[in-house]
């Protein structure tokens, strides 16, 4: 069943059997990094449903945590559905680039298909932060540039609770 409430004329803040959720603390992973999550193409909220799952199997990293999906426009190519957005706070051992390589073959399992910048997608997943490191790579930076100033990561992150909340917003001046 799915919960949604109007925020404002342009947000929506929807609840899921799985989004928000809270597990328990995963042992045996050196890092926790938060996940953006997002879609515009298909019924996005029922990818991000199978997305939780598929993540449970997997062995280089476990979800601890997800917010509530907020619906929202676009930005940047703005000629396309509006996006469903979350986040994820899953541990695993991975390095900063061999998480971002296993992200990757996740959102084109999910059918992702890089066409341009900002381009209608099935499945994005970005690293918003990963534990209190910066880094600068050309193809990954953290902090994520401008996480702060997106609702798309701002509302699901304080969806998160208390504890969600204080964890991540103390990694928001970082300098990279």
């Amino acid at each position: 069943m799915i919960l949604c409430r109007r925020l404002d004329d342009r947000h929506t803040l929807c609840k899921t059997p799985n989004f928000p959720k809270r597990l328990r603390e995963r042992e045996g992973y050196r890092y926790r990094v938060l996940i953006g999550v997002g879609g515009n193409v298909g019924d996005t909220k029922r990818r991000m449903e199978h997305l939780w799952v598929y993540l449970q199997r997997l062995s280089a990293l476990k979800p601890v945590q997800s917010g509530a999906i907020l619906k929202n426009p676009p930005f940047g190519y703005t000629e396309q559905n509006d996006f469903d957005n979350t986040v994820i706070e899953i541990a695993t051992s991975l390095e900063p680039r061999a998480l971002l390589r296993l992200l990757w073959r996740i959102e084109k399992r999910f059918g992702r298909k890089r066409s341009f910048p900002n381009a209608p997608r099935t499945l994005d997943l970005d690293i918003i932060f990963f534990e209190n490191r910066a880094v600068r790579y050309q193809e990954l930076v953290i902090p994520h540039l401008h996480w702060h100033e997106r609702p798309s990561v701002i509302i699901p992150l304080k969806s998160l609770g208390r504890a969600g909340q204080t964890r991540w917003r103390r990694y928001e001046n970082l300098d990279i």
